[in-house]
């Protein structure tokens, strides 16, 4: 599923970017709050524990799907991931397409003490400070969206501010993109951005690429156990989660089923 001549990816990112363009906060003011920010969680260290670690994902709505739960309330759902052992939480943030907000993000880590990660569109230095001000301790940059210095400058931001950053790939070249600005996160997307649909090969035959010291992450479509084990089985540390998760009538016992498949 497309729009216009371009993909959901494309259409988000245009919108991102007019927003970035239009914010005129200066930098310097933004670098010296997030300064005085509390030392972030260790996300990416939380996924090291042995077998298969779970990104549980705070998650109302998809543009392809549209409403998943509306109406969740982020505490609730982050404290009954946590129960269900997950390691870290991912908390979308975009309210266009996702009907996520940084409240969202502010009200699951209190009610926690997992690591987060920003789940948005970053596009400009500012995205990387407003993640940092509203708590995440990780954020997300997506190679396709991203020039190779704009995915260097962001990255090296967060990790200057104490964050990790969970860097998403398609194919083998945004892989070899990812690993040059020393990426040490990196998250395989098996959705395709053309279609839209899941492609479950993608990730097995990427997961060979990973180098040893890399956390592989990997990404949408995974609709429960018999897919975690084969994530496990191909050689992924985690997992993120969001759709199965959020409709789930038990979502601690969600994440615990997708953490004993691996």
């Amino acid at each position: 599923m497309t729009v216009g001549d371009g993909t959901y990816l494309d259409r988000i990112i245009v919108e991102h970017r007019d927003r970035a363009a239009a914010d005129r906060r200066p930098l310097e003011g933004l670098l010296e709050q997030a300064a005085q920010c509390q030392v972030p969680r260790q996300f990416s260290y939380a996924l090291k524990e042995p077998g298969l670690s779970v990104i549980a994902e705070v998650k109302r709505r998809s543009p392809s799907k549209g409403d998943l739960f509306a109406d969740l309330d982020p505490a609730v759902l982050a404290e009954q991931y946590m129960r269900g052992g997950a390691a870290c939480l991912s908390v979308l943030t975009d309210w266009p397409n996702f009907g996520g907000s940084s409240r969202d993000l502010e009200e699951a880590r209190s009610a926690v003490e997992l690591p987060v990660l920003r789940k948005d569109f970053t596009v400009h230095e500012r995205d990387v400070l407003d993640a940092r001000l509203m708590g995440a301790d990780a954020i997300l940059l997506i190679v396709a969206a991203l020039s190779p210095d704009e995915l260097a400058t962001f990255f090296d931001l967060a990790r200057a501010l104490g964050m990790d950053a969970l860097v998403e790939v398609h194919d083998e070249n945004e892989l070899q993109m990812a690993l040059s600005v020393g990426a040490d996160l990196v998250g395989i997307n098996q959705r395709d951005l053309f279609t839209f649909e899941v492609d479950h090969e993608r990730a097995v035959r990427m997961a060979k690429l990973i180098p040893d010291h890399v956390v592989g992450v990997a990404e949408s479509g995974v609709r429960g156990p018999e897919d975690a084990k084969a994530l496990s089985e191909a050689g992924y540390k985690a997992i993120l989660v969001g759709e199965t998760l959020v409709v789930s009538d038990d979502p601690a016992m969600a994440v615990s089923a997708l953490r004993g498949a691996g």
